[in-house]
């Protein structure tokens, strides 16, 4: 299944390059669920929050309350009053990114508190990687950790894992198949990934892998929608 993203920053919606970078700015943040009408769900970010330099919360709001399908939302949800408050705006799934790891480790009393009040099946947990190792706090700080060290310890909490690969986010170079495959090998959980994804082929393969794809710049680019492999026939289908 594919997975549109919609970063917000600013009160836009952006594509960034490896997070840092704005290659491009979409104004018309509510007129996205139109243009992602055939897609079941939604990834919604908020940059800002993520970066602790603002906040997109009333664009997210509205996006929640108008979209009519699943929305996960993500960036920014540090404490487990903020993920209920999220979810009472009609977001599906919360995503948790930094707040999973603290002083390099795996913050078990936070997401034993979250699971505990939300319900763990409602909680994703955002495992983005740089080198190959964990980055958090808007992707600039890196952790000693790697993925297939944390990922066991960190089903508890959740009921499935955002995956980046932030190397290539927003590079439009392809993803790393082999990448996603080995962490799909140790782990029973769901695995959405995303970074770089940019052909229906990469779609597809991240399928059969058991694996969902979150696609960002391929998809407002229009790159995706011209490939000839089949995504009309997805979309049709998942819709």
């Amino acid at each position: 299944m594919i997975i549109p993203c919609i970063d917000l920053q600013g009160g836009k919606a952006v594509q960034l390059v490896r997070g840092r970078r704005r290659a491009l700015a979409v104004d018309d943040v509510l007129g996205l669920l139109d243009r992602f009408r055939d897609y079941p769900v939604l990834h919604v970010i908020d940059l800002d929050a993520a970066m602790r330099t603002g906040s997109n919360a009333r664009w997210i709001q509205r996006l929640c309350r108008s979209a009519k399908r699943e929305v996960r939302v993500g960036g920014g949800i540090r404490t487990v009053a903020r993920a209920a408050k999220v979810l009472s705006w009609g977001a599906k799934k919360i995503i948790i990114g930094s707040a999973a790891f603290r002083e390099g480790k795996v913050d078990r009393e936070f997401l034993s508190a979250l699971a505990k009040r939300v319900g763990k099946q409602q909680v994703l947990v955002a495992i983005d990687t740089e080198g190959g190792r964990i980055v958090v706090r808007g992707w600039r700080e890196k952790l000693k950790l790697r993925p297939a060290e944390v990922i066991p310890n960190l089903e508890p909490y959740c009921g499935g894992f955002l995956s980046t690969f932030v190397d290539n986010e927003g590079t439009m170079k392809g993803t790393d198949l082999r990448w996603f495959r080995q962490l799909h090998d140790v782990t029973k959980l769901p695995i959405t990934a995303a970074g770089g994804i940019r052909t229906m082929r990469e779609v597809n393969a991240l399928e059969r892998a058991g694996m969902d794809a979150a696609v960002g710049m391929a998809i407002y680019t229009g790159v995706l929608a011209s490939d000839k492999t089949g995504l009309g026939r997805k979309r049709k289908n998942r819709a």
